[in-house]
């Protein structure tokens, strides 16, 4: 798979597409978790969006539940909490693996491309890809790393 933008991927409403509406857009791809004590990130990742999606920026929301299962089984929970209680509108996706034999492709290629500290994988929530225009991952922020702290890092590419 030779760019970002080629990946398939279902939304939280079952609607299977790829991510080339989002191309020559700065992307923060990010694994998610509604049950998670990372959670409330949620409200920054909101903020950063609401904030700067005129500019061609927009953040990717793919829930996982494998950290100690602590994402709902179904879509639409996923869904209606994450409105509810964070008001998220950008886009939220269908719950996927992110790590191991079954990681979705796209979260295959993000870790290949960034690695973390010790190992390529996804250690645990809301670890977050930042993707530049080109489809270029960039960097890789640690779970605990606040959205609000990667601003700098995304104003340089918009």
């Amino acid at each position: 798979m030779a760019a970002i933008h080629e990946f398939q991927v279902k939304r939280i409403n079952g609607e299977i597409t790829t991510l080339e509406p989002y191309k020559q857009q700065v992307l923060l791809i990010v694994n998610t978790a509604s049950k998670c004590g990372f959670t409330p990130q949620f409200k920054e990742l909101q903020s950063l969006y609401e904030k700067y999606q005129d500019q061609g920026f927009t953040v990717l929301g793919f829930p996982s539940d494998q950290f100690m299962s602590q994402e709902f089984d179904q879509d639409t929970e996923i869904q209606e909490f994450c409105q509810l209680n964070y008001g998220v509108s950008f886009p939220m996706f269908s719950k996927i693996d992110v790590k191991g034999k079954e990681a979705h492709p796209l979260f295959q290629f993000l870790t290949k491309e960034k690695s973390g500290l010790l190992t390529g994988d996804v250690k645990w929530n809301f670890t977050k890809f930042l993707v530049d225009r080109d489809g270029k991952v960039v960097e890789r922020y640690a779970p605990q790393t606040s959205p609000l702290k990667i601003e700098k890092d995304l104003l340089k590419r918009l």
